[in-house]
């Protein structure tokens, strides 16, 4: 048989078998059979990915990282071949690890350099940093800083406003601004000449904190803007820059600033409505500050190039890519100047160009100045431009009539308003509980919220901010405010809900007739026109009385009259209410960013011709007696209000108590006059003596003096109330009044 019927055979077989054992089982009872339960497929296998390892690639691609720039490869033919101790920090991965572990690099760090690395950033020294200094000495700590602490180390700049005066001093005292000081022996007797002062490469964190670390030239005498208070989730080098990538978190920018924060580039067209002013006189409010600020550069390069010529005799040039970065520049044509073959650098340095060029660069060596920090450089550049116009010597001047250096008070950062705390020795830049409702921007939320203010304070910024007024949670509704109580205690309102209510909350003055009547009741005077007697506090202190300050820009009490009763109303007399002005309300004629009012808009239509609101008359009546009756209603109340300090003078001269003199700009703005030269007496270390010697009587003149000023619309506000208020406080004083004519 063959192999092939064989197997034929046996598949027969098989089938036969199979068959027969189906039909055995069908007659069978059933029986259970165990059956294994599926086999689950096994899971596919995720491979573990440790989160550093993944962000090296993203470092990999970073400046930080990238070994081949001229930051890391500058001292690599050096001789010898080594990065100096100085350069060291920022410039290797060992001489900055070196640095944070105590505060200084002990050793030149061997070249060809390297890049950062994660250590660089991530060692244990540079987590437990609990302060930087910067070049001026001022310290930003941890807590401030936060998770932008490393940054600071490296992007703070090299030079300060200290270094630069510094360096002048070395040349001696009452040096001439505009003339070359002549060199001077140093400690190894070589000849020392004042040269350029460089402040170095991306001092973004100079811009950002402003005058809090001083980094760009502060001229004496001028205030600055402090750190940049952006909105919290972008206000630090890590909120608007990936710390790996150190690109920018566009994502971030985009949520208030659209397509312009999406796009690097289109961010220079950013403009906030709490920039709107013309910085550079260039006639454009609307683009960006980039741009503002570039204008102001561009204007300075010009007034230098016109000092060096005019008042050096040595022309100068710029140049950002090559130290020096100023060159000779003798025929003007805007080419550097060669000696034997080489650029020749500026040398014909004055006090007043050192400073001016140190800003230049300043600005020029930050190119995200106007995100860091816009105002501060904008500050600084005016100011670089102003004093460089001051010069004597210099013919061509650049005209700055058209140039704006700060914002309107809500958002002059440089102003008394927001930089008063900046220098207190127990706690700088931070705005105590008292002062914070108004003069920080976090501050009135909390009280509209009925928040408890942390006891420390807050922390003092450059004017309000978009949250200060808009409430972020329905951005951008504004909070609403039904009605205000007024220091009186009077509740006051614009109506229900009314946008100018959020105003009054802090245009209300601090005092008023009742916080006055208050004070003088605590001596239960006799006599109000006598100086009562001290008394003892609960503290054992002896108590005087003294004078009360409405505040700054009460136009609240002003709008609202006796209603609000702020100003101090004489009993016995009626007082005006509500200004019945078609235009009552704040945001009726103000602008609520700029806070300028246009006159051509807001006014013409029934003052036409006007240009100027305080040349408005609105009253037949001679308020201040002086016959003239086509004078504007401001210059009606300025008479009143002059004849009210003359009263005051009179009394205190007639009832024997100390003359007085008044001063608006020097707290506490009323001082000694003894011998009646206008000017305070001084005491035996220079300073004003305040007054002291307070007549109830004149106390109460005194304050609504002080409210009069304080409230420089006055005149637009409600000029009846406040002219009631000045002839009622002469007639209380002693005064005639019979010439004035009160509403």
């Amino acid at each position: 048989m063959s192999l092939k019927k064989m197997l034929v055979l046996i598949g027969l077989l098989l089938v036969t078998v199979a068959v027969l054992t189906a039909c055995g089982a069908a007659t069978q009872a059933p029986v259970a059979v165990a059956t294994e339960a599926p086999t689950a497929s096994p899971p596919t296998p995720v491979p573990t990915v440790d989160p550093a390892e993944a962000i090296k690639p993203i470092f990999a691609e970073s400046a930080h990282a990238d070994a081949t720039t001229e930051a890391f490869i500058h001292w690599d033919a050096a001789d010898p071949a080594e990065i100096p101790t100085s350069c060291a920090k920022c410039h290797s991965p060992a001489g900055f690890e070196d640095f944070v572990s105590d505060g200084k690099v002990d050793a030149a760090v061997p070249a060809p350099g390297v890049s950062l690395t994660c250590e660089t950033c991530h060692s244990d020294a540079a987590k437990a940093q609990a302060e930087v200094v910067f070049p001026s000495g001022a310290v930003i700590t941890a807590e401030k800083a936060g998770a932008s602490m490393v940054c600071l180390n490296c992007h703070q700049g090299r030079s300060s406003k200290a270094s630069v005066d510094k360096t002048l001093a070395g040349f001696g005292e009452d040096l001439d601004p505009d003339a070359v000081p002549a060199p001077y022996k140093d400690d190894k007797g070589n000849d020392v000449k004042l040269g350029f002062a460089n402040i170095h490469y991306f001092a973004a964190a100079v811009t950002l904190y402003g005058s809090e670390v001083a980094g760009g030239y502060q001229y004496d005498g001028k205030v600055y803007d402090a750190k940049n208070a952006h909105v919290d989730m972008a206000n630090s080098c890590v909120g608007c820059h990936d710390s790996h990538s150190l690109e920018l978190k566009v994502e971030t920018c985009a949520m208030c600033h659209g397509e312009e924060g999406s796009d690097p580039e289109a961010m220079k067209d950013i403009r906030e409505p709490s920039s709107a002013m013309d910085y550079d006189g260039d006639g454009d409010k609307e683009e960006g500050v980039y741009y503002e600020i570039e204008g102001l550069q561009e204007a300075l390069y010009a007034t230098i190039l016109n000092y060096a010529t005019e008042v050096n005799g040595n022309g100068i040039v710029y140049d950002p890519a090559a130290h020096p970065y100023w060159y000779a520049d003798a025929d003007g044509d805007g080419a550097v100047d060669q000696v034997d073959g080489k650029n020749a650098a500026y040398t014909n340095w004055t006090p007043r160009l050192l400073k001016a060029t140190y800003n230049y660069q300043t600005s020029k060596k930050d190119p995200g100045a106007f995100a860091h920090g816009g105002k501060y450089i904008i500050e600084l550049l005016y100011d670089s431009i102003e004093d460089l116009n001051a010069a004597k010597k210099l013919a061509t001047k650049t005209d700055m009539t058209a140039t704006h250096r700060t914002d309107a008070g809500h958002f002059d950062g440089s102003s008394e308003a927001w930089r008063h705390w900046d220098h207190e020795e127990a706690a700088p830049f931070v705005v105590p509980v008292a002062c914070a409702k108004c003069h920080s921007a976090a501050g009135l939320p909390m009280v509209l919220a009925g928040e408890e203010m942390p006891a420390e304070g807050l922390p003092a910024g450059n004017g309000l901010m978009c949250s200060t007024c808009h409430d972020e949670a329905n951005f951008p509704a504004l909070y609403v405010v039904n009605e205000v109580t007024m220091p009186s205690g009077k509740v006051v309102s614009f109506g229900e809900g009314d946008s100018s209510n959020l105003c009054l909350q802090c245009h209300q003055g601090r005092e008023s007739k009742a916080s006055v009547d208050k004070t003088i009741a605590a001596f239960n005077p006799t006599d109000m026109d006598t100086v009562p007697a001290p008394y003892k506090n609960d503290q054992g202190n002896e108590v005087k009385l003294g004078f009360k300050n409405i505040h700054y820009f009460p136009a609240g009490v002003t709008i609202f009259g006796t209603e609000a009763q702020g100003a101090y109303e004489f009993d016995g007399k009626t007082y005006v209410g509500m200004s019945n002005h078609p235009s009552t309300k704040c945001a009726d004629c103000h602008s609520v960013h700029a806070l300028e009012i246009d006159v051509e808009e807001k006014c013409a239509t029934c003052h036409a011709g006007v240009t100027d609101i305080a040349a408005i008359r609105m009253t037949a009546e001679d308020y201040d007696g002086d016959g003239n009756k086509t004078e504007s209603v401001a210059a009606e109340l300025d008479g009143v209000r002059e004849a009210l300090f003359t009263q005051i003078v009179a009394y205190a001269k007639a009832k024997g108590v100390d003359g007085i003199a008044y001063n608006a700009a020097a707290y506490p703005y009323w001082f000694a006059d003894n011998d009646g030269d206008g000017a305070p007496d001084k005491n035996d270390k220079g300073g004003s003596i305040g007054y002291s010697t307070w007549t109830p009587n004149l106390l109460k003149a005194a304050f609504n003096y002080q409210y009069a000023t304080k409230d420089p619309g006055a005149y637009a506000h409600n000029p009846k109330y406040v002219s009631q208020i000045l002839i009622d406080s002469i007639e209380t004083l002693g005064g005639d009044v019979t010439k004035f004519i009160r509403p």
